[in-house]
Order: C-alpha cells, then sequence, then structure tokens
C-alpha cells in the first residue's frame, strides 16, 4: 500500500525514474480497486464509482508510467505506443517489465540504490 501512497502522492511527478516495484505495486492496488468498485457499481446499477476513480489516477497512472520508462532509459512518449491497437500494448508491457538501468541516467540516478542508501 505504501507504493500504491507513494505514486499517488507524486501524482504529476513526470520527471525521474521509477522501480519496477513501485509500478507494478501501484497497478496492481489499482485494478484491485477498480474490480471492487466495479461489483459494487454492478450492485447499485450505476457506473459512478468506478468512472471518478478512473478519473482520479489518470495522471497519477500516466506520471508513475512515464517514470517507469524514464528507468529504462527510454523517452516517456514512448507511453503513445500504446494507442496502436494489441501489438503497441504488448510493446508497451515489455518495456514496462524491462529492468531499469543499473547506473544514473538521463532521466536522474537508480531508484533502487536511493532506497538502499536511503
Amino acid at each position: 500500500m505504501d507504493w500504491y501512497l507513494a505514486v499517488l502522492k507524486n501524482y504529476v511527478g513526470f520527471s525521474g525514474r521509477a522501480r519496477r516495484q513501485e509500478f507494478w505495486m501501484f497497478a496492481l492496488v489499482n485494478i484491485i480497486i477498480s474490480i471492487v468498485l466495479a461489483v459494487i457499481d454492478n450492485v447499485a446499477g450505476t457506473a459512478v464509482l468506478g468512472s471518478i476513480y478512473a478519473l482520479a489516477v489518470l495522471l497519477p497512472s500516466i506520471a508513475v508510467g512515464i517514470r517507469r520508462l524514464h528507468d529504462t532509459n527510454r523517452s516517456g512518449w514512448w507511453v503513445l505506443i500504446s494507442l496502436i491497437p494489441f501489438i503497441g500494448s504488448i510493446i508497451l508491457i515489455v518495456f514496462l517489465a524491462t529492468e531499469g538501468q543499473p547506473n544514473d541516467n538521463q532521466y536522474g540516478p537508480n531508484p533502487k540504490l536511493a532506497s538502499v542508501q536511503g
């Protein structure tokens, strides 16, 4: 839950790098919350809660995705490849699952080393 809250606190932080764990833990909690809200919406016969939640986490989701791409030394613009049906999403998932660069890169220091030292 700490990873999820850390992403929400840095909701418009598009610079820097994000570890794989930060990205995927945010994605996991996000999916769980979305499923729970979908069940509640289904019982209530509306789609209000899910829509409000999706809108609320839109910017944090994009920001953590861009920071994750920065960790692999790719531009945040690569997130737009997901607009290509099917193939684009697969390519983006591969990029997001790739190990980050072990050294500092143009987007900042290695977040793994920063969390170990601090």
